[in-house]
């Protein structure tokens, strides 16, 4: 099996679909949020570099992120293929892609604007476990208090906000929705309706993988 390109914008759910296809392919899930953001944690000169990109919304530079998941493919458990989560996000990124990697199917979860802020703004998460949650879509049962380990301390992103969020869409919207065009003339695009419950959009792409 060659890699597959999951992609659509911020809270779209790519992270809970990944999950999902992994466990039906055995591919890897490849993030490239993952990977930045532990290098932020530990210091590097990758997370110093990509920190103003990300605390502003912003997209991280192609160079940055083509180098992490070009040296990220050559790794054994990548023989057959990647899952790649947040990569490539620009036209730019994908060429370089398709110098080192073949891609045979992008799955793009596609969800209206004002349903991605909805969702990004209401996550929330407990600072013990890591657990999430959302004040509509899955809240905790005893308010402020996690259903896991019992902690009542909860925290909330600080990019977890409408003037950030409607500025990743708008980057997303410039950037990265020319994908989908690129992609489609190479009949490997496979859009698929991202508003509706989570199981169903699940079995949507299962539907798709299994097809091919």
């Amino acid at each position: 099996m060659s890699s597959i390109v999951l992609f659509g914008p911020p809270g779209a759910g790519k992270g809970t679909q990944a999950t999902a296809i992994t466990n039906l392919t055995g591919l890897p899930q490849v993030s490239t949020g993952d990977m930045l953001r532990a290098a932020l944690a530990a210091g590097t000169d990758l997370g110093l570099k990509a920190k103003a990109f990300m605390d502003a919304g912003q997209l991280v530079p192609d160079e940055v992120i083509i180098g992490l998941v070009k040296e990220r493919v050559k790794e054994d458990d990548a023989v057959n293929g990647v899952l790649l989560d947040g990569f490539p996000r620009t036209i730019a990124q994908a060429e370089a892609l398709a110098n080192f990697e073949e891609i045979d199917m992008v799955i793009s979860i596609e969800v209206p604007d004002e349903k991605i802020i909805s969702r990004i703004c209401g996550r929330y998460s407990c600072s013990g476990c890591g657990a999430v949650y959302h004040e509509i879509f899955n809240p905790t049962k005893v308010s402020e208090t996690c259903d896991g380990c019992g902690s009542t301390d909860m925290k909330r992103r600080a990019d977890d906000n409408e003037n950030t969020v409607r500025s990743r869409l708008d980057a997303y919207h410039s950037q990265t929705s020319p994908l989908a065009k690129w992609y489609g003339k190479r009949g490997i695009l496979f859009p698929v309706n991202g508003n509706q419950d989570i199981s169903l959009v699940g079995a949507e792409i299962l539907e798709l993988i299994n097809s091919r």
